[in-house]
């Protein structure tokens, strides 16, 4: 059947940022597709029911990722823009294209040693903490949050720690909403993976940039860059949501609070926790029906432009999961996709998410929020779910201080560093 046109229900903004579910509670009310604005004129349909959503991630012969026919339709300073610009990457690509995409960075991910991942990133979480450890304050979103899966990337494709500052200022001005600084983020990432092409292209080493170019699947130099684009814009921004998220559970939650040394609830509970119920990525996704289509009682015509929505997926009511706010140790979740185009970096996400957590958590044991949880604030886009800042307090350590310190204390394989992340010296096919 064909309904009536409704309302766009905005997805963005400071009303959205602050009450998230009440948009969604909105858009329910539609049906399983709502009508939604994700940025101002931007409006597309919103996926927001768990068994709509599935239907949808796992059916690659009715839909389209391609967003070339839809884009004339985003204005080019629109704070999506940046976000739905066809490039020829995975996460624009259907079939066989898609496919031999995704195989170079499945490949290439095989490749990683976790062990020497968690090593990498409790390195470069001890240099954010000796940055703060010995004031008793911090932003656990600008000062850590933020910074740590960058600098663990900027080592994974092969870069020196001296250019991590420069992909964490360049990422973070894409991701702002304001589309001068936009532009400027995209320019300096622009430069930044110029210089690294360049340097893999003439001294390869044991990094994912080396393992992409040389992987059997013969990528272009554009392919080439454009799938460690996808892989540092797509994984960055998700998992330091995932961290701050996590750590306002940690933080604020009774089932948490007080039992950081003891363990008894290990982080990962905390973490699928902010994943059922705080998708770090809110809403995208973005599909086109390829020829006319009903989808779950509606009719569509062809290229109607579709977004899911994880957060709102996730918390239907009719999701068919437990709804005790409490669903740990299952990944039924949406919060990394389904189906063909799930996200392949979902186990490197969660690694640097929970050795992040853990390495702060064994150096500030007594660490707590420095405001109520009710007054944190989140950026107003549609697509992350993003605080604007996590104050927190502890006791202060100083560098001569007995025990454990981020001066200290070792990562536990001195021998790991960040030329050397791999497990292995190339891509099987």
């Amino acid at each position: 059947m064909t309904t009536a046109p409704h309302a766009p229900v905005p997805v963005h903004g400071a009303e959205h940022a602050a009450n998230p579910e009440r948009s969604y509670e909105l858009l329910r009310l539609q049906g399983p597709v709502g009508v939604a604005e994700v940025a101002p004129g931007v409006v597309v349909n919103l996926v927001t029911d768990y068994r709509a959503a599935l239907d949808l991630l796992q059916d690659p012969e009715t839909w389209t990722k391609d967003t070339r026919s839809w884009l004339p339709q985003v204005p080019e300073n629109s704070p999506i823009r940046l976000l739905v610009q066809w490039r020829p990457s995975l996460l624009f690509a259907d079939g066989e294209t898609h496919a031999h995409l995704r195989r170079v960075i499945t490949d290439s991910f095989g490749l990683l040693d976790p062990h020497d991942v968690r090593v990498l990133t409790f390195r470069y979480a001890d240099t954010l903490l000796q940055d703060f450890a010995d004031t008793g304050t911090v932003d656990l979103v600008s000062q850590y949050a933020q910074q740590l899966p960058l600098m663990v990337f900027n080592a994974l494709f092969g870069m020196a720690d001296e250019y991590g500052p420069q992909l964490v200022r360049a990422l973070a001005a894409m991701m702002d909403t304001d589309p001068g600084t936009q532009a400027e983020g995209a320019a300096s990432f622009s430069a930044y993976l110029e210089t690294l092409y360049r340097t893999k292209a003439t001294q390869r080493g044991h990094d994912l940039t080396s393992w992409f170019i040389d992987h059997p699947n013969g990528l272009s130099q554009e392919e080439a860059v454009n799938q460690v684009l996808i892989t540092l814009g797509a994984g960055n921004e998700p998992t330091a949501n995932l961290i701050a998220n996590t750590c306002v559970r940690m933080l604020s939650d009774d089932r948490y609070f007080g039992t950081l040394t003891t363990g008894s609830l290990p982080v990962q509970h905390a973490i699928d926790d902010a994943l059922w119920n705080d998708s770090p990525l809110a809403n995208y996704s973005f599909h086109f029906p390829k020829k006319d289509i009903t989808f779950h009682g509606t009719h569509y015509p062809a290229g109607s432009p579709f977004m899911v929505s994880y957060a709102a997926a996730n918390t239907c009511p009719h999701a068919g999961v437990p709804s005790d706010g409490y669903r740990s140790g299952t990944r039924a979740h949406l919060a990394f996709a389904a189906g063909p185009h799930a996200c392949p970096g979902r186990d490197l996400a969660l690694l640097i998410a929970t050795a992040a957590i853990e390495r702060l958590l064994s150096y500030l044991p007594d660490i707590q929020l420095d405001v109520p949880v009710d007054q944190l604030t989140y950026q107003d886009g549609a697509v992350h779910r993003t605080l604007t800042a996590l104050p927190a307090r502890f006791t202060a350590l100083t560098p001569d201080a007995n025990g454990a310190t981020p001066w200290s204390r070792a990562p536990s394989d001195p021998s790991a560093d960040a030329s050397s992340p791999s497990k292995a010296g190339s891509p099987q096919t």
